[in-house]
């Protein structure tokens, strides 16, 4: 994945309670929620630009009370892999 650098204001660290450590972190599961949370983005995307698992992103979705985007051709397509799973 391609990387883009910005520069912060280092007040940030106070206002999300962070070590400078954990910055760039909480910085990328922040903007994959609010991604998410606007529907610009899906569950696998978030999960990618915040650098964790899909059920890690769920459970940061979660966290924020932020509810899963769940469309009926997604399960569709859930009930069809489970089929082929299963088969």
């Amino acid at each position: 994945m391609e990387t883009v650098s910005v520069d912060l204001p280092k007040e940030l660290l106070h206002i999300l309670k962070v070590r400078e450590l954990d910055f760039p972190k909480a910085v990328r599961e922040s903007l994959a929620v609010e991604l998410y949370r606007e529907g610009l983005i899906s569950l696998g995307k978030a999960a990618e630009i915040a650098m964790v698992s899909k059920w890690e992103m769920f459970e940061i979705l979660a966290a924020k009370k932020v509810p899963l985007q769940y469309y009926p051709e997604d399960l569709k397509q859930d009930i069809e892999t489970l089929k082929s799973a299963l088969a």
